[in-house]
Formats: C-alpha cells, structure tokens, sequence
C-alpha cells in the first residue's frame, strides 16, 4: 500500500486521537467499517493505473526490476523511534494510627 506523506500524517494523528495502538490497527478498522457500510458505490475499472514499458510489453524483465526496485526501497535508512516504558516508583503503605 502507498499512501501520501499527508494521509500518513492524517493517519497517525487519527491514530492517537482513536485509541488504536498502531497505524496498521486503525487502517484496519477503517477498512473493516468501510467494508461492513455497504455503501461501496459503482464498481471502478483499474485500467489505465499501470504503466507498462513500452520495451518490455511481455514483462520479460519485470522480475529484475522488481528486486531492483524493492533493494532500493529497504537500502533506504529508515527511523526507528523507541518510546522507553514509564516506571513509577511505589509510594510505602501509610501506617494508619489505631485507636
């Protein structure tokens, strides 16, 4: 799935906003109520959304440009942001006073 830098910001400020734990689980919950609306509309055709090289119209050498396209895609650094768990200390029991 490829999503725009503004739908992914609009996604990950939803996801909070939602109470969803990740970005995956809201695409998910939105795709499942869209589903279970029934109210889809008219089919759409997808043709005319691939383009096909005009000197591969076989796709002979679609495969080398796949894995050359996907190496270039995970060769890219990608940000891994850690949130470190809170820890709370444990206020001592007060003694209560008897009597």
């Amino acid at each position: 799935m490829t999503l725009h830098a503004d739908n992914i910001t609009w996604l990950k400020g939803r996801t909070g906003a939602s109470g969803a734990r990740s970005v995956s689980e809201l695409l998910d919950q939105l795709v499942t109520a869209a589903r279970q609306s029934r109210h889809a509309g008219p089919a759409r055709s997808v043709v005319g959304t691939v383009d096909i090289d005009p000197s591969d119209p076989l796709l002979t050498q679609a495969d080398e440009v796949m894995r050359a396209m996907f190496n270039q895609s995970i060769g890219r650094p990608s940000i891994v942001k850690e949130v470190p768990p809170v820890y709370r200390s444990r206020r001592p029991a007060s003694k209560k006073r008897r009597g």
